[in-house]
């Protein structure tokens, strides 16, 4: 995927594990990086080993000026804009229990920001004869679990704008897909089991033909396939999981 090499690309989110995956698999192809997100010591972390092709931005997302001043500032510093990962999300949800005002905050991070950055990136994408532009759904959108309603019912929103989005970006030379992972190690699991990967994959066997969980650079493989030119035929939502061990019917 040599085409990538000297492309810019903003990573929301940049800062989580899934996020670092996605800037250190697109450095690896010698991608420029912006990096937004509102964790400055994660953001700083990640940037620090590889200032000249990573930058980062301490950006609230659900601030619009704050995103089009980030925008506008990789493309000064950079020099363009070609990519933008929208990985950042809220897991904040209590179920029947939440509230309007975490209702709002979900949908407001999780969909609605995700649109206010392809909003802004995409006057420089233009610029540029056209981009692409990846959001990060969940198979949570299609599967109901018992006490989440406020993150699967934002990434099902987010999958439904991803469509639209491709369509109506499409005259741009803008493709835009979302990746849906399965379970995938994340900061969130991390927290949860202490560290202890084992643990989550035990957890995850029964659930995933690979008796794991996924690996964020393997979902960091895919958002670059989606980037590059392989996926020039790609314009639509692109499912990445590991589906349940088949049903086994007795004779």
């Amino acid at each position: 995927m040599k085409e990538l090499q000297g492309k810019v690309a903003i990573v929301t989110g940049g800062a989580t594990l899934i996020g670092a995956a996605v800037v250190q698999v697109l450095r690896s192809y010698q991608v420029k990086v912006a990096l937004f997100d509102i964790d400055a010591a994660g953001g700083n972390r990640v940037a620090a080993g590889d200032p000249d092709g990573i930058g980062f931005w301490h950006v609230d997302i659900t601030d619009d000026q704050q995103l089009e001043r980030g925008v506008a500032d990789v493309a000064a510093r950079f020099g363009r804009v070609d990519f933008l990962v929208n990985v950042a999300a809220t897991y904040l949800d209590d179920g029947v229990q939440s509230g309007r005002e975490d209702w709002l905050k979900a949908l407001d991070v999780n969909v609605v920001s995700a649109v206010m950055a392809a909003r802004a990136v995409r006057p420089h994408l233009v610029a540029g004869g056209g981009g692409a532009i990846v959001n990060f759904t969940s198979i949570s959108s299609k599967v109901a679990q018992t006490g989440r309603w406020l993150y699967p019912v934002s990434k099902a929103a987010l999958v439904q704008v991803t469509r639209n989005m491709a369509m109506d970006f499409a005259a741009d030379s803008i493709r835009v897909n979302a990746v849906s992972p399965g379970w995938t190690w994340s900061r969130v699991m991390d927290e949860l089991t202490h560290g202890d990967r084992a643990k989550t994959d035990r957890v995850a066997a029964d659930y995933h033909l690979l008796r794991r969980v996924g690996d964020p650079r393997e979902v960091a493989d895919v958002v670059a396939f989606l980037l590059s030119g392989h996926a020039a035929l790609a314009r639509r939502v692109a499912p990445v999981r590991t589906p349940r061990p088949p049903v086994r019917c007795s004779d």
